[in-house]
């Protein structure tokens, strides 16, 4: 299916929608709406103006009421009823979609089934990715109906001798993990230089609200590889996806060596002492790197707290936009003006 220019917004938007906005309900002046965690229904009769996108919900169109924007659903259902309209392009993933009424757009689902009554009319294309599309006899679809449906792999053929390699050398290893850990922390001292105050801010999210920073860290993690792969479906998009991808390690980076600060300042207050920050942030970030190295080499379990630091650190960044604000909620501290 080709995709015309306004899936290619709708896919901007997706972008945009990236970067937290600390809020489980949000609807801008102009209309769009965002939720986490919650479901989304416009009543019937009812006109939204303005993009759509749930997170962990389902979202319901209910008869006569009319969408002019684009929707994005993941991990939800999404149902628009007989008489309803949507003027706008639709992305699902892994949830299943639901017409009764009219979309002028185009449809991408991934990892879920389109069921069209016989009342529905689609102005536009369908695609779907590990899924397909059921059409109900009535049904019209003016564009292209794509089903990609995953093929099952034909058996490989079973070797009958096996060759068992272990490749581990501890010593290589070891040397290589504490060469990362050198590495990060120099990064780490030459950002305080120039950006002791947004490290500052990042490190304090992380310590405060580490569960939140975690959750923003998660649903990162889960969109933006999907969004990068989206964009990159579309050639246009390529130099989005790749931007893209670059914040996403700059996130992480800027959120270890933040949370580094907070150790190398825990550690000097520890001990009684007073380094300089460049010191400090240094000697915190090639510490906390190396346990998180050193970790890696425990069986199973080794990978899990390199993991939970990625989460948290890139949600702490996230909701900072890399420090230069101050995360959702946050309330700032009341200086007493009384005198004694």
């Amino acid at each position: 299916m080709k995709l015309n220019s306004k899936f290619t917004r709708l896919i901007l938007v997706l972008v945009l929608l990236l970067l937290p906005t600390g809020m489980v309900h949000a609807q801008s002046s102009g209309g769009d709406v965002v939720l986490f965690g919650q479901s989304y229904t416009l009543k019937a009769g009812d006109t939204l103006n303005g993009n759509i996108a749930v997170f962990g919900g389902n979202i319901t169109i209910e008869e006569e009421a009319e969408v002019n924007g684009s929707v994005v659903i993941f991990g939800g259902n999404f149902l628009i009823e007989d008489t309803a309209d949507l003027n706008g392009d639709i992305a699902v993933f892994g949830g299943n979609l639901q017409i009764a009424g009219t979309i002028s757009g185009d449809v991408v689902i991934f990892g879920g089934q389109a069921n069209l009554t016989e009342t529905a009319f689609v102005d536009g294309g369908i695609a779907t990715f590990g899924g397909q599309v059921n059409q109900t006899p009535g049904a019209e679809v003016s564009g292209e109906i794509t089903n990609n449906e995953p093929v099952t792999p034909e058996t490989p053929e079973i070797p009958t001798t096996r060759d068992i390699q272990v490749d581990f050398n501890p010593i290589a290893e070891l040397t290589w993990a504490i060469f990362r850990a050198f590495i990060v922390a120099g990064i780490s001292m030459v950002a305080a230089l120039f950006l002791q105050p947004q490290m500052e801010r990042v490190g304090d999210v992380m310590t405060r609200q580490a569960f939140t920073a975690g959750s923003f860290g998660l649903l990162a993690a889960i969109v933006i590889p999907i969004a990068i792969v989206v964009m990159s479906i579309t050639i246009i998009l390529i130099p989005v996806a790749a931007i893209t991808f670059l914040l996403a390690g700059l996130a992480w980076l800027f959120g270890v060596i933040s949370l580094g600060h907070e150790v190398g300042v825990r550690f000097t207050r520890s001990i009684n002492q007073t380094w300089a920050p460049v010191l400090a942030d240094g000697f915190g970030t090639f510490f906390l790197m190396l346990i998180l190295n050193l970790m890696n080499f425990v069986p199973c379990v080794g990978w899990l707290p390199s993991f939970l630091v990625s989460l948290i650190a890139t949600g702490a960044v996230f909701m900072t936009w890399f420090g230069t604000r101050n995360p959702p909620g946050y309330i700032p501290a009341v200086v007493s003006t009384e005198t004694e």
